[in-house]
């Protein structure tokens, strides 16, 4: 199962074609206090988009939605349906991501079982309600550091306010990729800086172990 380097968390089909036409492959739909009918058609909306392009195609927290429109998969926060109950639900063919702040929310899951981990905030965004505690660099490297000593090799992906001038380091620390959203919708010339960030996102390579092959510590 390839879970890309890049994603890009949207909220509108246009900013996910935008998007997809720039070399992405990754679009995560994420939308707040917005009634379910609206959710669904933006959903689809998009789906359309990422089926056109060939794209991967991730709902944010709506574990039902995802299935009754045959999404490529979903992504779960901390105070959503736990993963592995979305899991008896989609099944096995569905990505299933979840949120961590800390190394023992990341052992937590290793049990339930995601296909990738969403590691932050790296630093404040706005774009995020009911943000944690920020980690920063140092937090990445240490968090990163403790997976490897406990083989822990679920993919990483970091996310919160995330730049371009934050990747070379960032990077190093064993993180897999990086998701991003204000980032992108809000650049003066957004086909330039995704081709960057595509670039610095995949500077280093990682074994990509399917959770269930994660040995047990």
């Amino acid at each position: 199962m390839k879970i890309d380097k890049l994603q890009y968390i949207c909220t509108t089909a246009a900013q996910a074609e935008d998007a997809c036409r720039s070399g992405i492959k990754w679009i995560q739909l994420r939308l707040k206090n917005t009634p379910f009918p609206e959710w669904k058609q933006v959903a689809l909306d998009i789906q359309a988009v990422c089926k056109k392009y060939g794209a991967t195609f991730i709902v944010n927290d709506h574990v039902h939605l995802a299935k009754e429109i045959n999404a490529d998969g979903v992504h779960l926060g901390k105070e959503d349906m736990p993963p592995a109950e979305a899991r008896e639900i989609l099944g096995d063919a569905f990505i299933i991501g979840s949120t961590a702040n800390t190394i023992e929310d990341i052992e937590q899951l290793t049990v339930a079982l995601p296909d990738y981990i969403g590691l932050g905030p790296y630093r404040f965004t706005s774009t995020k309600e009911k943000l944690s505690p920020i980690l920063g660099l140092n937090g990445y490297q240490t968090i990163l550091k403790r997976c490897e000593e406990r083989k822990i090799h679920i993919p990483v992906i970091a996310i919160g306010g995330l730049q371009p001038e934050d990747l070379p380091d960032l990077m190093k620390t064993g993180v897999w990729g990086i998701a991003v959203s204000g980032t992108i919708t809000h650049a003066e010339n957004r086909e330039v800086l995704i081709k960057k960030l595509l670039a610095l996102s995949t500077t280093t390579e990682l074994l990509t172990v399917h959770p269930s092959e994660t040995p047990t510590t």
